[in-house]
């Protein structure tokens, strides 16, 4: 039975509404990430740092709040997105568009006149394969979790990038950047199959082509799971043979690696909903864990 949806009439709406549209979550995530990855650059400021992030974040909200337009439809379907501001018509389309591609542009404008063209670039590139590219691929095929894993991870390079090309070296990922860009995009596999395993029944009456969502195919999103799980354990320590840090961050990843592919391995031998939310629940502990150990390391490498 399709959800039914509730429908407000649209007045101005309240700051919690344009809010939800960055998906706040995620937002905070990518600002963490993104901080995290640009203070890891030799000799960065805290203020610096802190610019570079919040530029980026603004990319990054600004393509979610395109991607509540472009779902609006589908959003209506499911449980999980039925209340959101648009579906309800709380906002109109045109007003989320407008915000945003004016966060897009603004965090674009920031990057372009304090850290350089290239970084301008690239942050344009991610926002539109985001919105532009992931999102309709959502109806479409499986592999939009690949597709949609590349934008998702971008944050970190982007941040690094943007301080190697302020700091007159160009847009360079160096090693921090490109080994954080591995880390989020292998981490999103098990992080998303959780969820989509949780909502498999939303996913299917809005149309998202969810591996969990499709018959039979359970076992096949635990073991892909798992393979990102392990893949992720030597991608988080290349910085160590390369004198890019200390043992503390090497332990630390490797342990959050293991208990990580723990439980990919727990959902991939069986798919439940108490492992998937083990699951999803040790995704949210590693990776913020993971920045944190790579920023206290190099506080002790200092």
């Amino acid at each position: 039975m399709n959800a039914v949806s509730v429908v407000v009439p649209v007045t101005p709406a309240p700051w919690r509404d344009f809010l939800e549209l960055t998906k706040p979550r995620i937002a905070s995530f990518v600002l963490f990430a993104a901080f995290a990855a640009a203070l890891l650059y030799p000799g960065a400021s805290f203020g610096f740092a802190a610019l570079a992030a919040a530029a980026v974040g603004a990319v990054a909200a600004g393509s979610s709040a395109l991607n509540h337009v472009i779902e609006r439809r589908t959003d209506r379907l499911m449980e999980r997105t039925r209340r959101r501001p648009v579906v309800t018509g709380r906002l109109s389309p045109r007003a989320a568009a407008a915000f945003g591609l004016g966060l897009g542009a603004l965090g674009t404008f920031v990057l372009a006149v304090f850290f350089g063209p290239i970084a301008a670039i690239a942050a344009v590139a991610t926002f539109v394969l985001y919105a532009g590219i992931y999102t309709p691929l959502k109806r479409r095929t499986t592999l939009n979790t690949i597709v949609g894993a590349v934008p998702g991870a971008m944050p970190p390079l982007l941040a690094y990038g943007a301080m190697s090309e302020a700091a007159g070296a160009g847009f360079q990922g160096g090693v921090w950047g490109w080994t954080l860009f591995l880390a989020v995009f292998a981490w999103q596999f098990p992080h998303f199959l959780a969820i989509a395993y949780l909502y498999r029944e939303d996913y299917a009456r809005g149309g998202h082509a969810m591996l969990p969502s499709l018959p039979g195919a359970g076992p096949m999103a635990g073991r892909q799971a798992l393979l990102n799980a392990l893949a992720l354990i030597p991608a988080t320590l290349v910085p160590l043979p390369l004198g890019e840090s200390g043992p503390l961050y090497a332990a630390a990843a490797l342990v959050l690696g293991a208990v990580y592919a723990h439980a990919a391995g727990r959902f991939a031998l069986q798919q439940d909903e108490a492992r998937a939310r083990l699951l999803l629940r040790v995704s949210l502990v590693h990776l913020p864990s993971l920045f944190t150990a790579a920023l206290v390391d190099r506080l002790v490498l200092a």
